[in-house]
């Protein structure tokens, strides 16, 4: 029976040991750039964050999008001008509402 234990025993366990610092470094630079280089993964965020900048259209540029930001850029003169407008009228309509109102007013306190 002692040949059968010692198939189940062994006392070449490889003992677990702490990775080392480079090869920590390592692994989290394989991780930020998802195995495809610096620009693999921080690109797309660079290209979000240019674009969060209103009116340049500067994420298509980075991403030599040249065209389509030209493009965009462009459309986006007939849309400001129809917000510009649509604010206006809002405005417009809330002081011709208070406007009108106040003529209801004085209207009726005058026939009293």
């Amino acid at each position: 029976m002692s040949t059968v234990d010692s198939q189940f025993v062994s006392s070449n366990l490889p003992t677990k040991s702490k990775p080392g610092f480079f090869s920590v470094i390592k692994q989290i630079w394989k991780e930020i750039t998802l195995g495809v280089g610096f620009w693999g993964a921080l690109r797309p965020i660079i290209a979000a964050i240019l674009a969060l900048i209103p009116f340049l259209f500067l994420g298509q540029h980075f991403n030599n999008k040249h065209r389509k930001a030209t493009d965009w850029t462009l459309l986006q003169i007939p849309l400001a001008l129809t917000v510009v407008l649509w604010f206006a009228l809002w405005f417009f309509s809330i002081f011709d509402a208070w406007r009108e109102g106040t003529k209801l007013v004085s209207q009726k306190s005058s026939t009293i």
